[in-house]
């Protein structure tokens, strides 16, 4: 297939997934909505159910108050007036769960606001009548109640409460209809997705069943291709080694070869700081002649004050003589760590069996005293054996622990922590430490050659953590770190466990 068909391909494979990803989206979000709006017209015909009890219910007791009031007045027996105080006392607690129950619907509110006004006024006769009763003046009780029944308080009691009742009733049919059809609905949406689903599964069987095919064409063709790759990569391995060795090879050279000038610019350097103290002598001389032209004999430095713009030129040269001894200086210790980095590249790793706990420990004693006079304490913990390059290791880790005792916070105790553990045939090593830490946007600037991050308060060259990373990568590892400002840094060094002759120096 050529190259225009397999992206005509690719392209409508992506087009049908995305295609089919937007159906099920659809078809998902759509079944949870209906889903959800069922349960909710469920839960509304429920509630409607409960409004309808609750209505019947508060009129069983304003009933039962009733007829045990009158069973009461006629027989004088007292379980009537204990029936007839419980029928009173679960009036207004029923009448408050129907005023909360009916809260949704403005036009039972204003049922529920009359209903509230006859109940209170047949509560306030049934004490009267309960008062008469009890003042042993039945007639006047009896009289009452025939007074009552004119008045019919009780008739308008039910008339507000068959209204809510019908009100009820319209509602449960409306939301039972609602209800109903957001059933079927969801029902038809799950299995108009099941089937779309279905369908999907199918035409995806049949691509990967397609590509699976395709693919072991590929393969093969593959395979056939890549006979001759093992020479071919062999090949280029040996080039690269071979740029790599003539790279090094210049670094030295180069680095030589800079240091034959800068010791012709050192030492004329110093000639010219003892030159331009015989200049300003005889200047000093000059500005302190006598005035009738005499010249006064050579003084011993130190002897003649020089004074104004001669003063500010002696300090101006010095000053500049200062600035060049120090870059003399800084470029000789940049040149000596390339040279030292090219040693470095050209020497084999010896593999060997390490103790890494005991190699640590040795380290951590030689910067002991580092140690004590930034008040850090170094903890080493429980470490995995290596197979590797012992020389190798404790430049790593000498550079890692030295660099956390230098860049401690002052004033604060410090604490630096290497920890280890494996992992599929790998050792992961943490140097941690609770110092000035490193902003996240300098992680990567860290490993340049000559890049140092942060306040430059501390000596060095840029050169440690790049030289550490290159180590890793020859041991065949990895390296990183995680740190935010003034919360402590972590080292994380991944290296084989056992560092085998298959790999060994393949990084040079």
């Amino acid at each position: 297939m050529t190259a225009e068909g397999q992206r005509r391909r690719a392209f409508w494979q992506i087009l049908l997934f995305a295609a089919g990803l937007l159906v099920l989206t659809v078809i998902s979000a759509g079944s949870v909505y209906l889903v959800n709006k069922a349960r909710e017209d469920s839960k509304w015909v429920v509630h409607t159910i409960e409004a309808e009890n609750q209505i019947n219910a508060l009129l069983l007791e304003i009933r039962r108050a009733e007829s045990t009031a009158r069973g009461y007045l006629l027989t004088q027996r007292s379980d009537f007036k204990a029936d007839h105080d419980k029928a009173i006392a679960a009036i207004v607690p029923a009448l408050d769960r129907l005023t909360r129950l009916i809260g949704d619907n403005p036009q039972q509110r204003k049922s529920i606001e009359k209903l509230s006004s006859v109940i209170e006024t047949r509560l306030g006769q049934f004490a009267q009548e309960m008062d008469f009763i009890r003042q042993g003046q039945p007639e006047k009780a009896a009289g009452l109640v025939r007074e009552l029944a004119s008045a019919d308080t009780t008739a308008a009691i039910a008339e507000v409460a068959t209204g809510m009742l019908q009100e009820e009733e319209r509602l449960f049919r409306l939301r039972t209809t609602n209800s109903d059809r957001s059933q079927t609905l969801a029902a038809s949406m799950t299995g108009i997705g099941s089937g779309l689903v279905v369908v999907l599964a199918l035409i995806s069987i049949w691509l990967v069943r397609r590509s699976t095919r395709e693919r072991d064409a590929a393969e093969a063709r593959l395979r056939d291709a890549n006979l001759n790759l093992e020479a071919v990569v062999d090949e280029r391995t040996a080039d690269l080694r071979e740029a790599n060795d003539e790279i090094q090879r210049f670094a030295y050279i180069v680095s030589h070869d800079l240091r034959s000038p800068l010791v012709n610019i050192m030492g004329f350097t110093s000639e010219l700081e003892e030159l331009g103290g015989d200049i300003f002598r005889r200047i000093g001389s000059l500005a302190h002649a006598p005035a009738d032209g005499a010249p006064l004999a050579p003084a011993a430095p130190g002897e003649i004050a020089l004074e104004g713009a001669d003063k500010q030129l002696q300090e101006d040269f010095s000053e500049a003589l200062g600035f060049i001894k120090s870059s003399i200086a800084k470029m000789d210790r940049l040149i000596s760590a390339i040279l030292n980095l090219t040693r470095e590249g050209r020497r084999e790793f010896q593999p060997v069996k390490v103790d890494t706990r005991e190699l640590i420990e040795a380290i951590v004693t030689t910067l002991a005293h580092q140690a004590a006079e930034a008040q850090a304490e170094i903890h080493v913990e429980p470490l995995p054996d290596l197979v590797s390059d012992r020389l190798a290791l404790e430049q790593i880790f000498s550079n890692l622990i030295d660099n956390a005792i230098k860049y401690l916070k002052p004033g604060v105790s410090g604490e630096i922590r290497i920890r280890g553990r494996t992992k599929l045939g790998y050792a992961i090593f943490e140097v941690s430490d609770n110092g000035r830490g490193i902003d996240p946007k300098d992680h990567q600037r860290i490993f340049d050659l000559f890049r140092r991050a942060g306040t430059q308060d501390k000596p060095g060259q840029g050169i440690g953590l790049a030289h550490v990373r290159a180590l890793v990568r020859r041991l065949g590892g990895t390296m990183s770190v995680s740190s935010e400002l003034n919360t402590g840094s972590t080292f994380t060094i991944t290296l084989p466990i056992a560092w085998n002759v298959s790999n060994r120096n393949r990084d040079r």
